[in-house]
């Protein structure tokens, strides 16, 4: 979905194509950065041009909400992830989450969230997307069973800003491939947000994640990537969990990520399913996928969402 509030005045004079996927804009004249009234979470923001996409630096304020927002995010996904049983039906986690987030006074970033080009607006605040469901598996009647491979993905708006997290269960018993799989997309989470600070570029993120994968033997989705946020449930740049070190868009200290690497047991291949928003692997292999809200600073990363310690 396009941020409408979105910087319009910048836009007059500059030519615009609009991603056709869950992003923002792509600028095709580069320039340098400017301030400007962005929106009213933020009196004045920074904004860097390139070639291909448009990056909003974080005010001071902004980042103080968003800390609160993601340590809220990041309670409430651990509380949902200690639910998860066998005969549960997803429906529960879905209705849990509106509770928990609507008991904080925040709002899901999710529920009637319409990306450009999509047919409708998701219908849900929660993503659970089990085995070959990468992302955004709509919750149901669907009832989670013993050796599923369960990920949660969850997004909120905290006084204007929005936040994006995701995590995966396994629900025991469970095999050791699976379990493998679990803890290796995780570490490339952890390993993505290690090569994140101000100067480095995309690129350097997405090989940190996919050598995790080559070197544990699994596959990254590469059609499915990580994203700007912040201001709007996606916004540029947009983050790959593949790459050349160097390469890709560069990084600014108050830059807000969502960094999300997805792995499965087999090939990288997806497709939407008949609900028009789930995607699934091709061939029926299983999928992991981690994800947190990370601020760029100068010295690293600091990570918004952090889990509740159990």
């Amino acid at each position: 979905m396009m941020r409408e509030r979105m910087l319009k005045s910048v836009l007059i004079g500059l030519t615009e194509t609009y991603c056709r996927q869950w992003n923002t804009i792509a600028v095709t004249r580069s320039t340098t950065s400017m301030r400007l009234a962005a929106s009213k979470a933020s009196p004045m923001c920074s904004v860097h041009f390139s070639r291909a996409c448009m990056v909003t630096i974080k005010t001071a304020e902004d980042i103080i909400l968003l800390r609160e927002g993601g340590a809220r995010l990041g309670k409430i996904l651990s509380l949902l992830s200690k639910k998860i049983a066998p005969g549960l039906r997803t429906s529960k986690l879905e209705a849990e989450a509106r509770r928990l987030i609507a008991e904080g006074g925040d709002t899901p970033s999710f529920l009637n969230y319409q990306p450009e080009g999509a047919k409708r607006s998701y219908p849900a605040a929660l993503c659970v997307s089990i085995n070959d469901e990468v992302v955004h598996g709509l919750p149901g009647e669907r009832v989670i069973q013993s050796g599923d491979v369960v990920g949660l993905d969850l997004g909120l708006i905290h006084r204007k800003v929005f936040l994006d997290s995701a995590l995966t269960v396994g629900v025991a018993p469970l095999s050791k491939l699976h379990t493998r799989l679990i803890k290796a997309t995780r570490e490339a989470l952890e390993a993505g947000i290690r090569a994140v600070r101000a100067g480095v570029r995309t690129g350097d993120i997405g090989a940190a994640i996919a050598a995790v994968a080559s070197r544990e033997g699994f596959t990254v989705v590469r059609d499915l990537s990580g994203h700007g946020v912040g201001y709007a449930v996606h916004e540029d740049p947009v983050v790959p969990n593949w790459g050349k070190e160097g390469e890709g868009e560069p990084l600014y200290a108050g830059t807000v990520l969502a960094i999300e690497p997805m792995f499965t047991t087999g090939d990288q291949g997806v497709r939407i399913a008949e609900d028009g928003f789930t995607f699934v692997t091709k061939k029926g292999s299983v999928s992991a996928h981690f994800e947190h809200t990370v601020v760029v600073t100068e010295a690293g990363a600091e990570i918004l969402t952090a889990f509740a310690k159990s």
